[in-house]
């Protein structure tokens, strides 16, 4: 197997990993956000076989530009990691891709690497984290800071208490950001049904690694909220929406923002 480097030149061609359609809106607008982020220091790498088939990718940012609500000063924070199939789980293909990035944070005089994880959904848990030498930061709701400090003085990360942000939303609200290409499709077809069951549903696209750290939920880059009140912290389809708009008008809840 080899790691690719996926830059400004060859993404095209080698893709964001993990949606494969070039012609979907969520792919263009993913591209589109990688070569934004990339002058903040974003980097991909894709593991392939000798064959070229794609077995897992990391991503990861200097922590300043995380789009995450944490604060991990001089540390890389892994943005996403995702490995497809058990039997690429027993390749250690996992461990080779947090290996990468930890020689690359040595290499560019990092306090560290760090992860949020969850045992939850869109998320990876920490379980190949522990094994490769990380420690828990803090927990807050279903979610885990793991880091691995390079020197025992280094200062931990910590989260940023997204929870006190969540005041601050009257009415319906889903938030987002093109950091994962499956939240377009997501977005409009919870718009499209926000429309039908007469919800007024403000959409906001999170543009910047500091709205993202301001996000209310610990997932930062999707959130459907409601009068203060977290519905969903990930990516949902439309059919987990209209479960969720049930749910709130059985409760006694408006559907109107």
């Amino acid at each position: 197997m080899k790691i690719i480097d996926v830059n400004m030149y060859n993404v095209d061609e080698v893709g964001v990993y993990c949606i494969k359609n070039k012609k979907s809106t969520g792919y263009r607008r993913k591209t589109d956000w990688f070569r934004q982020q990339l002058s903040n220091g974003l980097r991909m790498l894709i593991v392939v076989d000798q064959q070229g088939k794609q077995l897992g990718f990391i991503e990861f940012v200097p922590s300043e530009s995380a789009w995450r609500p944490v604060q991990a000063p001089n540390y890389y924070f892994i943005q996403c990691m995702v490995l497809f199939g058990k039997n690429v789980r027993n390749q250690r293909i996992g461990t080779t891709l947090l290996n990468s990035c930890e020689a690359e944070a040595r290499s560019n005089n990092k306090s560290g690497i760090c992860s949020v994880t969850s045992f939850g959904p869109w998320m990876a848990n920490k379980t190949l984290f522990v094994k490769n030498g990380f420690e828990s930061a803090g927990q807050l709701e279903r979610f885990e800071l793991m880091f691995k400090p390079f020197h025992a003085q280094e200062t931990p990360p910590r989260f940023i208490d997204w929870t006190k942000q969540r005041k601050n939303y009257a009415g319906w609200n889903l938030l987002f950001a093109d950091q994962c290409p499956w939240h377009e499709k997501a977005i409009s077809d919870i718009g499209k049904s926000a429309e039908a069951n007469g919800i007024e549903l403000r959409i906001t696209r999170i543009t910047t690694p500091e709205e993202a750290q301001k996000a209310p939920s610990g997932f930062g880059t999707f959130s459907l909220i409601k009068d203060g009140k977290l519905l969903a912290d990930h990516c949902i389809s439309r059919t987990r929406f209209e479960n969720i708009i049930r749910k709130e008008n059985s409760n006694g809840g408006n559907s109107r923002g």
